[in-house]
């Protein structure tokens, strides 16, 4: 069954449609294709357009992926606006930034789920691990909302959503294998593989469907001159396996049963150079993680439900050197396990559609070193969406109650209108209170981490409060065929925000801890575009202003650009050959200092060309090359090893029948 949908029909048909089609359950919004320009589904859990969704969103779709070499989420979202990629560590990891804030205010799901691993690594030895869980061959589409979803996700979404939706087996029976190597040109080794295969389709044909993803990942680690100390790594090895299953049972023609299970290892090794007291040590980290989910979803005569369970069990082996000299040469032995239920009634009332949900989440964490005893902590909330419209205005309007064991009780409201000004251009906006609980590392006066490189530790404070955030924004988005512009201005404002105890001139402690102290304050605008010249050829691009100020200290947010802009050119030489070229500027920011000052590092700018050759209708070829002209960061940059990757080409393949 396929749904079609689009912007040309009057308001009252719109209406119904987007009724109609929130009314499929997720797993089949994943599977069939809606003949939108984009479609999205994590701003309300309802199916949207991008121009009808109550919010600032954009999708990266599986064409998209195959485009160019994506190793997780963070190359995948890296062009989007709003987005900001950052080093997060000394040796290539990653975060993602969502206008301004830190990746701790961007909430990853995947299928509308949590993935969560802050716990088991704290943000103080740089976790990407949450970013690589997901296989990308098993990636349908990506939906990144950019603004506050408390409303509906609960703590954590102050900066925004990232939302993987994964590729859903139907009775078509489809197999395939990809493989993409990637070589550094400049500095020594850093040569990357990455190989995956798929099978899916029928096993009962429209009863039993499945799905069966594999991939692996090898990527050595590279040497640069740029970084501090010549034996340290500017970035780390990597070896990384992913299997992914889904069985969808299709009981009547009203409900389904979906299941799917992921199991990931992840194992990271890199020669760090932390400062003066150790020197160079190694950085040995291996995660292993397993997921299940269960749900099921019904229709029932203009009323869904779907009731699931997803289970996460996180352990992870942290052999670092900094680890083990801290406590005695012990390995590091830490498990985060995530059990989450939750419930939602979807249906039309008196001519609105109303969402329902509740959710029950717990949180089981031990660690050999940093914690007294094994820590349980509880989560509960119970949601409210209404959509209707007045007119030409769509109104989305909703609230969450969320309550934390340790934390209390936390309301999220959240009002979003989207004016249709044509068929084709709309004004939005809309405002959000949002909260982010601390973390169990932030919490537990029995955690601490090593800092300071070395010298000192920080413990966990058990008076913490919630962070909380106002956010508004404000915008107008048009879209005819090949063409789309947009403008959003936003703010938000944080209160009681969470930040670390650091050195500073006169103050060197070898005990610090996690206050709230601080209020944070970021807006800006962003604006964005895309004109299809013919079919042939096409042009993107989006440009990114933020202003993030520490309002406490009076001072910019580190690690924080003011300006980011993207340009895209996308032209198909030939029906066969299709090309893309990709600009990217990231403007001057403040980065923090070994000594706890902070420094402004200059722009820089990466310009990446890639191709796809469909040499038969079952193989492609893809071959490019990444930062074509090796551009380099300057000395502030390089002074803390933040180090941008040199100049690479990559080539590969897809085969698939």
């Amino acid at each position: 069954m396929s749904i079609a949908l689009n912007r040309g029909i009057s308001r009252p048909r719109h209406l119904s449609l987007t009724i109609l089609a929130s009314l499929m359950p997720l797993a089949a919004l994943a599977a069939e294709p809606v003949a939108l320009e984009q479609q999205v589904i994590t701003a309300t859990q309802t199916a949207h357009s991008e121009l009808s969704a109550p919010a600032s969103v954009s999708v990266v779709t599986r064409e998209e992926l195959e485009q160019r070499p994506v190793y997780n989420l963070a190359d995948a979202v890296k062009y989007l606006p709003g987005v900001q990629i950052n080093p997060s560590s000394t040796y290539g990891r990653k975060e993602i930034k969502l206008r301004g804030l830190d990746a701790d205010y961007t909430l990853l799901l995947v299928n509308g789920r949590r993935i969560n691993s802050r716990d088991v690594l704290t943000s103080e030895y740089a976790n990407d691990f949450d970013l690589s869980s997901i296989p990308i061959a098993a990636i349908d589409r990506i939906e990144v909302i950019r603004g506050p979803m408390s409303s509906l996700y609960g703590a954590d979404a102050i900066g925004g959503v990232v939302n993987v939706i994964l590729l859903q087996p139907s009775n078509q029976t489809r197999a395939g294998i990809a493989y993409t190597y990637e070589a550094p040109t400049v500095g020594d080794s850093g040569d990357s593989h990455k190989a995956s295969g798929y099978i899916s389709g029928a096993l009962i044909e429209d009863k039993l469907l499945g799905n069966l993803i594999v991939e692996g990942v090898d990527q050595a680690a590279w040497r640069s001159d740029q970084t501090v100390s010549s034996d340290a790594d500017a970035a780390e090895h990597r070896q990384a396996g992913s299997i992914y299953g889904s069985l969808s049972w299709l009981l009547d023609e009203r409900q389904t049963i979906d299941v799917d299970i992921t199991h990931r290892q992840d194992d990271r090794v890199a020669n760090w150079y932390p400062g003066l007291r150790y020197g160079v040590v190694q950085n040995d980290q291996e995660m292993e993680r397993t997921s299940f989910g269960l749900a099921h979803s019904g229709r029932w005569d203009g009323i869904n439900s779907r009731l699931r369970y997803y289970y996460e069990d996180v352990e992870l082996t942290d052999g670092s050197e900094l680890m083990t000299r801290f406590n005695g040469n012990v390995v590091g032995q830490a498990e985060q396990q995530n059990h989450t239920v939750d419930g939602q009634l979807s249906g039309i009332v008196a001519g609105q559609l109303l969402t329902v949900g509740a959710e029950r989440r717990r949180t089981e964490f031990s660690h050999n070193q940093n914690l007294g005893t094994e820590t349980n902590v509880d989560q509960y909330a119970v949601f409210l969406q209404d959509e209707f419209s007045l007119g030409n205005l769509d109104v989305t309007l909703g609230g969450r109650w969320d309550h934390h064991e340790a934390f209390g009780s936390e309301f999220s409201p959240r009002a979003y209108g989207v004016y249709n000004l044509t068929d084709n251009w709309v004004i939005k906006g809309g405002v959000g209170k949002s909260f982010k609980a601390p973390a169990i590392y932030q919490s537990d006066e029995t955690y601490s981490v090593a800092a300071c490189q070395g010298f000192c530790r920080v413990k966990g404070n058990a008076q913490l409060k919630p962070e909380t955030a106002i956010s508004y924004e404000l915008g107008t988005l048009y879209q005819n065929g090949g063409f789309e512009a947009g403008v959003t201005l936003f703010q938000t404002e944080i209160d009681d925000m969470i930040v670390s105890d650091r050195w500073r001139a006169g103050y060197r402690p070898t005990l610090m801890t996690y206050s709230n102290i601080s209020t944070a304050r970021v807006r800006g605008y962003e604006l964005l575009g895309r004109y299809a010249f013919d079919e042939t050829l096409g042009l993107r691009a989006n440009y990114t202003y933020s202003d993030a100020e520490d309002r406490e200290a009076d001072a910019p947010l580190n690690n924080t650009p003011q300006h980011i802009a993207n340009v895209g050119l996308d032209w198909r030489a030939v029906p066969a050959l299709a090309l893309n070229l990709d600009y990217q500027y990231v403007g001057s920011q403040w980065l923090s200092t070994p000594a706890g000052g902070a420094q402004e590092s200059g722009a820089f700018h990466v310009l990446n060309l890639g191709s796809r050759y469909q040499a038969t209708p079952q193989l492609a070829l893809n071959a490019g090359m990444n930062n074509l002209t090796n551009e380099k960061r300057d000395d502030v940059a390089q002074s803390v090893d933040n180090i941008l990757m040199g100049r690479t080409v990559f080539v590969g393949f897809s085969y698939d029948i």
